[in-house]
């Protein structure tokens, strides 16, 4: 197929000349038209496409800069040369800086020369026009997107921007984002400056800061957040700026309420088990640091199924709702009262409260409960049996807490029900069984009892395993082989994460640069660091150490880390990732799309890859927009220049909608479990030989 190549140009030498060398030396890949004046060439551009336009500087009806603007109006994203005398170069220079992509002195350009040239900017233009359609997805999303040149002028609204600006699209393109998007701060009546021209000038992304206006066509006022980011091409350059924002007011209020929903219990409106296990963690935190104590209690009403069936499950829960009321007045403020589901009740006494006060607490809590209640015109009794735990005599952490205190409620009830009882156990084996697991960890080590197991990394649109993931494995004497889950919360707690971490890398390395001199390279070993590795300060020496001492390149070497993983504040943990990124080493955020990580605050991260979440990948295929979502984030991920890796793929189902949504790389049950070595290489042994067979045959032929 031929290029089309519009050459504006009144200078009929000038024409024939370039005729001639497009026609000899292009191999008849091109084909030209000619317009005489800029109004000729306006006209044709928007008749029809084009693949590169050859505008000369002096025109019938145009002269110098003024043409290649209306060009770049008429058809923003076309690949334009320029045609110049001699004594224009500096004007075509010039004009370089305004979007175009080369220029050519009339008489003076090689055919060979200037067909290499017209296929580079076609090449790139066709690249940029690739951004064009992941503008549909783009349009499709909630969050208004404006894009602009490399000028700042705007080339893309979507949908959700237009209506936030007012400015349609096709009145918007080519205006410059200053007047689409006029931003002036809510103490002051005095424009903003926008922060697109910053990116353009920096290549860094920014976000506007906190009391934002948008002024929108009409005059006006939305408060808005947004990120603005740089748009780069493949080699690496600059070549315009996206902007994501939304009204806060509307996103905020849907953000709360949602978040309300999702931690509140819709019946009584108290906390749910995720509000509670939040709090938990957080009142055992103060109670680490300031050396108390903190008691939980588990509350189940004595014979409520009775009750409810009774009653009727609409006087049921006016009961329910009746208890909630009592247990909140029972306790003070700082405490939290929550509803763990069923007739089961939840009490944390926060602010350093132990035995003592939860003895007093659960007394007052039979007393009041015990009252009458007035429930659709009759009175009734009920009574609890209430467990209490105490951290951090009965347990260290907030599953372990909860579950004690169940189990001490289920004694209550065994004594006779309306009476609490504390947990109680031995804490001299609970200390020795501590010490025989930490004990077990450290010689799990000197006993090569740790190993690792791998899981494939494939490239979705060749089959082809690209890369393995390390995942720990402890060959236990007596329990047989246990995963992660199993032990590694114990030996974050006995510290011994961070040598167990340190072995899983140098390990890995090792076996990444054996499968190299097997002929079984993959493009990356992937390691994953957990919280207490990544805040250790010998971090980034211990992995560059590992890498010299294994010699495996740092190019191919891929740290994992968890959104929790991450730093509280944006800054550190920037601080720490671009000293691991200085090594040469590629990054992953695991889990994107679990939790509710801040684009704005991704974006000052030096992630290379972005790992989509398990539950975004299980949802694909279901009910609810799960498709949706994860196709979203995989987009979002692509759009913003990550890698994207799919986690934990397991049908083929949602492979078909992953490889629609041209998702790139992916892993999970589907492509193969965790396998020990020989297993691992066992495969990739196959795959070579898969590979190379075409190869064998055609050389046989």
């Amino acid at each position: 197929m031929s290029e089309r190549i519009v050459i504006a140009t009144a200078d009929d030498d000038a024409y024939r000349h370039l005729q001639e060398m497009l026609g000899a030396e292009a191999d008849g890949t091109f084909a030209a038209e000619r317009c005489g004046s800029l109004v000729a060439t306006a006209a044709r551009l928007r008749e029809g496409p084009a693949d590169a336009l050859l505008l000369d500087l002096q025109l019938p009806d145009s002269q110098g800069l003024g043409g290649l603007r209306r060009v770049h109006a008429a058809a923003p994203r076309l690949p334009v040369m320029l045609l110049c005398a001699p004594a224009q170069q500096a004007l075509a220079r010039r004009a370089l800086q305004q979007g175009a992509q080369g220029y050519l002195c009339k008489g003076h350009a090689a055919g060979y020369l200037l067909a290499q040239t017209l296929h580079g900017i076609i090449r790139q233009g066709r690249q940029r026009l690739q951004w064009g359609r992941s503008q549909v997805i783009l349009d499709s999303i909630g969050d208004a997107v404006i894009g602009t040149d490399l000028h700042g002028s705007v080339d893309y609204l979507n949908g959700a921007a237009e209506a936030m600006t007012g400015w349609p699209s096709e009145e918007a393109v080519g205006q410059p984002i200053e007047r689409v998007m006029a931003l002036v701060g809510s103490n002051s009546e005095g424009e903003m400056p926008n922060p697109v021209g910053l990116v353009l000038q920096q290549g860094g992304a920014l976000g506007v800061g906190a009391g934002t206006l948008l002024v929108r066509r009409d005059g006006t006022r939305v408060a808005i957040e947004d990120s603005v980011a740089p748009i780069k091409e493949p080699g690496g350059g600059i070549s315009g700026a996206v902007v994501v924002f939304h009204d806060v007011t509307e996103a905020r209020a849907r953000v709360l309420r949602m978040a309300y929903l999702a931690q509140h219990d819709a019946l009584t409106r108290l906390p749910n088990r995720v509000l509670l296990n939040d709090r938990i963690a957080q009142a055992i935190g103060l109670a680490q640091r300031k050396g108390h104590s903190t008691a939980l209690m588990f509350l189940d009403l004595d014979n409520f199924k009775q009750i409810n069936d009774s009653l009727g499950h609409a006087g049921g829960d006016q009961l329910l709702q009746a208890v909630a009321q009592r247990l909140s007045s029972c306790v003070r403020g700082s405490d939290t009262v929550s509803r763990n589901g069923g007739d089961e009740f939840v009490v944390l006494l926060a602010e350093g409260r132990g035995l003592q006060d939860a003895g007093i607490a659960a007394q007052k809590i039979l007393a009041t409960l015990a009252k009458p209640h007035r429930i659709e015109q009759q009175e009734l009794r009920v009574t609890s049996s209430i467990g209490i735990s105490v951290y951090p005599a009965d347990a260290g952490d907030a599953e372990t807490l909860l579950k004690n205190a169940d189990t001490a409620m289920y004694h209550a009830k065994q004594a006779g029900r309306n009476n609490y009882q504390f947990f109680r156990h031995d804490m001299n084996q609970q200390a020795l069984e501590r010490q025989r697991i930490e004990s077990g960890l450290g010689r799990a080590q000197q006993r090569h009892e740790l190993l690792l197991h791998y899981q494939p990394r494939v490239d979705l649109a060749t089959g082809v395993i690209v890369g393995a993931e390390a995942l720990l494995r402890w060959r236990h004497p007596s329990r047989g082989l246990l995963l992660p889950e199993r032990f590694l919360a114990q030996a974050e707690a006995c510290g011994l994460i961070v040598p167990i971490g340190r072995w899983a890398l140098r390990e890995a390395c090792r076996q990444a640069l054996r499968w190299q001199t097997q002929g079984l390279a993959l493009a990356s070993m992937t390691v994953k660091l957990s919280a207490v590795e990544l805040r250790h300060p010998d971090l980034v020496g211990a992995i560059r150490a590992t890498l010299e001492q294994t010699g495996l390149s740092p190019y191919c070497l891929q740290l994992d880390i968890g959104e929790a993983a991450l730093l509280p504040e944006v800054a550190a943990s920037a601080a720490i990732l671009q000293q691991l990124k200085a090594l040469g080493v590629q990054l992953a955020l695991a889990d994107f799309g679990e939790g509710c990580c801040n684009l704005r605050a991704l974006l000052q991260l030096p992630f290379d890859v972005l790992k989509i979440d398990r539950s975004c990948i299980q949802a694909m295929g279901g009910s609810g927009g799960g498709a949706a979502i994860a196709g979203a984030l995989v987009a979002l991920a692509g759009r913003l220049g990550y890698q994207v890796v799919a986690a934990g793929v397991e049908s083929p189902l949602q492979l078909a909608l992953l490889k629609a949504e041209r998702c790139r790389e992916a892993q999970g049950f589907l492509f193969g479990r965790g396998l020990p070595v020989r297993q691992f290489s066992s495969l990739l042994q196959a795959q070579r030989l898969a590979m190379d067979t075409p190869k064998v045959l055609a050389g046989l032929a």
